[in-house]
């Protein structure tokens, strides 16, 4: 763990080295966040009624699961796309080949080769809209709520994680995965919306098969007391899952890769 540990900060250390290079890019993609996050708030807002309420949510209720949604939004630009995305690169030009040679497991490599800069300030933007929303619902914090967020939050990321990588893993078959990657970030958009807020059927997809409920209803009923602890579990056992299913159809994956040079 202490090789793999080392070889990470030496990953992101020169990631961030290499896009800090060109530092008005920051300020650019702050602005982009920014115009991005009013933009969601104005359709957030479009869709409550004259009771002010959306599925039972409050406005600043729903302000926190849209807080919540950038959040992870945001990890997508800074650790998902960057990694992930290239997979199909090195499976079409097959430097695939040169990562599996590599004295390290694969799967670590393509997850956690680089790092973008540019989706921190949208999670930070994210928590900030969290704390704005939940300011306004006079919320009692403890200690027990602020560890099961984070745990909550730990199991979305691994969530999240483990559909894009299953997605991306097919590249081994099919090289052109840009189509279902966008299908499933645009499946994912719909977590910036209450869960309550879908008919019951779309709320058993969105809880079961793509947990998108986990991503940002969830975290923020924990922090409204609103959470059960079996939604809790079962969000936490869905990450699980998803994880070991992504090990396991990488592994299957690399067992049907031919190098492209052979």
């Amino acid at each position: 763990m202490g090789r793999y540990w080392r070889t990470l900060r030496r990953f992101w250390g020169t990631a961030l080295a290499m896009q800090l290079e060109y530092q008005l890019n920051v300020v650019i993609e702050l602005l982009a966040v920014a115009l991005s996050l009013s933009g969601s708030l104005l359709m957030l807002s479009l869709l409550f009624g004259p009771a002010q309420s959306l599925g039972g949510w409050s406005w600043p209720q729903a302000l926190m699961v849209q807080g919540f949604y950038t959040v992870f939004d945001g990890m997508a630009s800074t650790w998902l796309r960057p990694n992930l995305g290239s997979i199909v690169t090195h499976v079409r030009e097959g430097t695939l080949d040169f990562v599996l040679l590599k004295p390290i497991d694969s799967q670590f490599w393509l997850s956690l080769r680089t790092l973008s800069p540019a989706g921190l300030p949208e999670i930070a933007l994210g928590f900030a809209l969290v704390i704005w929303g939940g300011s306004q619902t006079a919320l009692m914090l403890s200690p027990l709520a602020l560890a099961t967020v984070a745990v909550v939050l730990v199991g979305g990321g691994l969530i999240l994680y483990s559909l894009w990588f299953l997605i991306a893993a097919t590249s081994i078959w099919f090289v052109k995965t840009w189509n279902a990657t966008e299908v499933l970030r645009t499946v994912l958009a719909s977590g910036r919306y209450p869960l309550s807020a879908y008919p019951p059927a779309l709320r058993l997809v969105f809880t079961f098969v793509l947990p998108v409920a986990f991503l940002s209803t969830v975290p923020a009923q924990v922090l409204l007391g609103q959470a059960v602890l079996p939604m809790v579990l079962l969000g936490l056992v869905l990450a699980l899952g998803f994880a070991v299913l992504a090990r396991a159809f990488w592994l299957y994956a690399l067992r049907h890769y031919t190098s492209a040079s052979s």
